[in-house]
């Protein structure tokens, strides 16, 4: 497993293709995967969270199921740029990850997905609990989008 720039990844890797994006939350992990043409991030079901090698063989099994050859995670700085506790987590996650598989990590700025996916969850007028239950899948799919979008402009480029 290796850990790319979103650039790498548009040299090494091209459509068609699945990539998956990820919200790692402490109860949940947030799942979306791209169409085959990378246009569209589509929201999967939240992995709920056990301890990690629970997470990592279901996160696997998921992938597998959507042939997954990359994935975006995001990455939590804090508003300021520094990075907190939960970006060492994630990173963590990541270097664990490595042991487990070759598919490749390319972390992604999340800032303020959360916040982007709960107005969305609003706007379509999903009531409170449901949103409770989709908004890490719906964060995962911003954080897709965005790497998707950047992917779409380097290809261009």
């Amino acid at each position: 497993m290796t850990v790319l720039t979103i650039e790498d990844l548009a040299e090494t890797l091209s459509p068609p293709a699945v990539i998956a994006g990820l919200d790692l939350g402490t109860k949940t992990i947030g799942l979306a995967v791209s169409d085959l043409g990378w246009r569209l991030a589509n929201p999967r079901p939240v992995i709920r969270r056990v301890k990690f090698t629970i997470d990592a063989e279901n996160l696997l099994t998921a992938a597998a199921r959507d042939s997954v050859r990359a994935f975006i995670i995001g990455l939590p700085m804090n508003m300021d740029g520094s990075a907190g506790p939960r970006v060492q987590a994630t990173k963590a996650f990541v270097r664990n990850m490595a042991e487990k598989t070759d598919i490749p990590f390319v972390f992604w700025d999340e800032r303020l997905s959360t916040v982007a996916a709960e107005r969305a969850l609003l706007e379509m007028d999903v009531s409170r609990q449901k949103r409770a239950e989709r908004i890490d899948s719906a964060a995962a799919s911003f954080i897709l989008q965005g790497a998707l979008d950047r992917l779409s402009a380097l290809n261009r480029g």
